[in-house]
């Protein structure tokens, strides 16, 4: 008997394992899952730039928003610092990341790169590859070949043993191998075409039984799966109609970079793109980004991208939801989730209503039919006829008809809540005014000349540091003597460097500072120095200072930073009439980071800070505070207004780089959704600083006693530094009659007050409406809703004012 049970228990877990593969595949219409056509709607959250204590809730909020997949890159880089030496800890564990999406029910979109672009350092590339004898990056070398590979199949083993490819029963459905390389292949000639063969090659290689794409690759070699990335799809057509149209870079918005504005793409233009694609056939979508997050520590490429990464996506930098944008994507979402048969099964068809502006497209489908009404221009509504009925297409707008006879949702109605958040302090009753000490960073050793090598040319500065620090010293002496033609008791130190930022010291004392004005183009730093002839030796040293590598284009890897030599990179002494001495092949000696960063100066407890004293303006000088957690459950920011450059840790965790001293431009115009969309539209934040609040997760705070060490590399003062929490401040909806409006503030804060109500169009947004408010509806309106976390009305002629009622739009105060 034991051993026919034994035979049972056996076979059903050969059952079991096999019920539970799910099998991938595509055809030319749509990814196929377990034989069924499916409509994927999927979502960019990358998980270094959160916590793994934010990603469960990140997960749920992409899952209620409508997506059934989230995609995400593996960034090699924070995997493999160093060449052999592996971290998948804290927001580095990829697999814990896998695993919490799978617990959610959504699929998995695995870039695996290893190059991912992303805004992120040196694109996801470790920059020890940079020093690595005779490689040449994303192209047929078999050196960076070799590093690629062995790191592929790192992810691709490990993601096996876990049992996560969809044919195991995982999540991972689909695998993408390279990014964006059809944009530069042409750069690499022959050797790009081979290298594009190979990395197809490499992905086959393991077997995984998914489908395997490449985006912006018209050349993807079969049967990679050539994709579309842009702000805009509809157009776009594979290499074979053997594949399905797919889209894996919606940019729902746009990155931002230190002395830039904030961009902002409207719901209204980024609905419209959705509905545009699964008009024309697109079955497949991810939103770049769902959640963008925040670049912690050194991780923001560019160079100069700042530290946030909200990218305006659906959810915001912190995990709120970014509303409308979350709430209008969903309510599509969910639309086209109802028309998914009609869509991935049926007959298509398309007819040109009023001008070749205005588009009908039909789906039939066993005698069910969905329909589209498209107009493409910009600026001009237009009235059309369709199947014996008249309908109203705004100017760039898709309305969808999911049985080709009501209107059910058009993507420039913006009918779900607007949120506007704020921030507000909120610390324990007992914590006052931060208590700062300091330290000077110790710069003793680089004065004296004391490094760590010496060679007698400049070298360029990412061979040097292998991406380890942002700054590298320069250092060396010149003696001259009073006898000397050159001599004169003030001279010009002339510095060319190839940025991004440069200090000088000169005989122990600082005497110039600079940065390129956008990280792109190199420049010339000339500061006056007094010659010292009497013990004959002047020492020089140079501090060269990155602010993040390029992360995109051919041969951004060949960049040179800092005082390179030759082409870009000089230093000379230019004295009496106007004679110039090179110092470029001096004996140079070199030091990788400061004192500070070697001795990780944020994460000692035994160091004797001071307190008295506190300098303010004063380069390279370290703070250190204490802080109490706010209170609740809000997400938690710092403002560092007042200090100029450098970079904050709490609690021994990198919070990201800082400069809000950078203001962006002032010249912030009107915004209108229509058109064609590009970041210079809709932006906010004119002449106010780049970024002066910085993310700082719950998850890395304790109750009290946190720390916040500052690097101020440029002298700031600390003493404008707080702590405050961001939550819903106003929310405002507006709706037609037959519908239902919704508000709601956050989960710890309930509708105190309600500003404006009116049944009437109304001019203006939300937080200005424009206009009187309605005085009974007011009352009505403040009954059902004050006090309430959430309340909904039903508009319908039965409200106060509600018969000569079109359009109810309320603002509430949480």
């Amino acid at each position: 008997m034991e051993y026919w049970r034994g035979i049972f228990v056996f076979i059903l877990l050969i059952f079991t394992s096999f019920s539970s593969a799910i099998k991938v595949s595509h055809d030319g219409r749509a990814i196929v899952i377990n034989g069924d056509r499916k409509l994927i709607l999927s979502g960019s959250i990358h998980y270094p730039r959160s916590t793994p204590e934010m990603w469960p809730a990140l997960i749920q909020n992409a899952k209620a928003g409508g997506l059934n997949a989230i995609e995400t890159y593996v960034f090699w880089d924070i995997h493999e610092p160093q060449r052999g030496q592996y971290d998948f800890n804290g927001n580095r564990d990829i697999i814990r990341f896998l695993k919490t999406i799978q617990d959610a029910g959504l699929y998995v979109v695995l870039r695996l790169g290893p190059y991912v672009c992303a805004e992120w350092n040196y694109g996801g590339l470790p920059v020890w590859l940079h020093q690595l004898p005779g490689i040449q990056i994303r192209t047929d070398n078999k050196i960076f070949k070799d590093a690629m590979s062995n790191f592929t199949s790192l992810i691709v083993n490990m993601v096996n043993k876990e049992n996560l490819w969809a044919p195991q029963g995982g999540p991972i459905i689909l695998a993408q191998i390279e990014n964006e390389y059809g944009n530069v292949i042409s750069s690499y000639g022959g050797a790009g075409k081979k290298y594009l063969q190979w990395t197809a090659q490499l992905a086959e290689s393991f077997n995984l039984s998914i489908p395997w794409i490449m985006c912006q690759e018209p050349d993807a070699p079969q049967p990679m799966i050539n994709t579309c990335n842009g702000f805009y799809c509809d157009e776009f057509t594979p290499n074979t109609n053997s594949v399905p149209k797919m889209w894996t870079e919606n940019w729902v918005g746009w990155f931002k970079s230190w002395g830039e504005k904030d961009p902002h793409r409207p719901a209204e233009d980024v609905a419209y793109a959705v509905a545009r694609f699964f008009q024309r056939s697109g079955t497949f979508q991810n939103y770049y980004m769902y959640h963008g997050g925040t670049n912690f520590g050194r991780s923001p490429g560019g160079p100069y991208v700042v530290t946030t990464y909200d990218y305006d996506a659906p959810i915001d930098e912190y995990g709120n939801r970014n509303l409308p944008k979350w709430g209008h994507l969903k309510q599509l979402h969910e639309l086209l989730y109802s028309m998914e048969r009609v869509l991935l099964y049926g007959d298509k068809a398309d007819h040109q209503l009023q001008n070749n502006k205005t588009w009908a497209t039909i789906y039939t489908l066993n005698g069910t039919s969905g329909c589209f009404l498209s107009n493409t221009d910009g600026y001009k509504d237009y009235n059309v006829s369709f199947q014996n009925n008249t309908y109203h297409l705004p100017a760039w707008s898709v309305s969808i008809l999911p049985t080709c006879k009501q209107v059910v949702y058009n993507t420039a109605k913006v009918t779900a809540q607007t949120s506007l958040m704020v921030k507000k302090p909120n610390t324990a009753e007992n914590d006052t005014d931060l208590v700062w000490l300091w330290l000077p960073e110790d710069i003793d050793d680089t004065i004296r000349g004391e490094g760590t090598f010496t060679v007698s040319q400049l070298l360029e500065q990412n061979n040097v540091t292998g991406g380890n620090s942002d700054y590298l010293w320069y250092m060396t002496s010149v003696s001259i003597s009073k006898h000397d033609p050159i001599y004169s008791k003030q001279m010009i130190l002339r510095v060319h460097t190839m940025g991004h930022g440069l200090h000088v010291f000169f005989n122990g004392n600082h005497v110039g500072s600079s940065y390129s004005s956008d990280g792109k183009q190199d420049f010339v730093l000339e500061v006056p120095v007094k010659i010292s002839h009497h013990h004959r030796t002047n020492n020089i040293a140079l501090l060269g200072s990155t602010v993040g590598l390029k992360n995109y284009g051919p041969f951004f890897d060949t960049i040179p930073t800092g005082i390179a030599g030759g082409a870009g990179g000089s230093v000379e002494l230019i004295g009496n009439g106007n004679l110039t001495m090179n110092l470029s092949t001096n004996p140079w000696t070199y030091k990788v980071g400061l004192n500070g960063e070697i001795n990780q100066i944020w994460a000692e407890d035994d160091i004797e800070w001071q307190y008295e004293s506190i300098p303010i303006r004063s380069p390279l000088t370290w703070y250190k505070t204490t802080f109490s957690a706010p209170l609740g459950n809000n997400p938690v920011v710092v403002n560092l207004q007042g200090l100029q450059k450098g970079e904050a840790w709490v609690n021994g965790h990198s919070i990201g780089r800082f400069w809000p001293t950078i203001l962006a431009p002032s010249d912030c115009g009107p915004c209108w959704y229509g058109g064609p969309y590009d970041p210079k539209k809709c932006a906010t934040g004119c002449g106010l600083p780049t970024q002066n609040w910085y993310h700082v997760p719950r998850s890395i705070l304790k109750s009290d006693n946190n720390s916040l060490v500052l690097l101020e590399e440029m002298g700031g003062s600390p003493f404008s530094v707080n702590f405050q929490t961001v939550t819903v401040g106003t929310v405002c909806a507006g709706v037609p009659m037959g519908d239902v409006l919704e508000l709601e503030c956050s989960s710890d804060s309930s509708i105190s007050s309600i500003e404006f109500a009116s049944l009437k169009p109304t001019n203006g947004t939300c937080g200005s409406y424009v206009g009187p408010s309605d005085g009974a509806l007011l009352n009505y309106v403040q009954q059902a809703c004050v006090g309430q976390t959430r309340c909904s009305i039903p508009v319908t002629p039965n409200l106060p004012g509600g018969q000569n009622g079109t359009i109810l739009t309320v603002q509430a105060v949480c």
